[in-house]
């Protein structure tokens, strides 16, 4: 395990992403690589700050676009279902 492998794969070590082996390797290198450590402090301590003074309120019109955006329910943004054309092969065999 190199700083840079370490660094990459920090977040998936924050959010317990990894096998247990992966997670060993990473504490390991932390153990021995003072940089590497401060930075993990820092992102879990980043963390920590954002999951205790954040509490805004998403809006509600906001979590209706989003959830229309990736198909979640009915809306605008939903695509059309697929309609068979000319030459298309699924078509020819229903109709058979």
């Amino acid at each position: 395990m190199d700083c840079e492998q370490s660094i990459r794969e920090v977040y998936l070590y924050l959010d317990g992403e990894l096998t247990r082996y992966r997670r060993w390797q990473i504490t390991r290198h932390l153990n021995r690589c003072p940089p590497c450590q401060q930075g993990f402090d820092f992102e879990l301590e980043l963390r920590e700050v954002v999951a205790t003074r954040c509490h805004d309120e998403v809006p509600d019109a906001l979590k209706q676009r989003i959830a229309e955006a990736i198909g979640l329910v009915g809306g605008p943004l939903r695509p059309e279902p697929l309609r068979a054309v000319d030459g298309d092969p699924a078509a020819d065999e229903s109709e058979r």
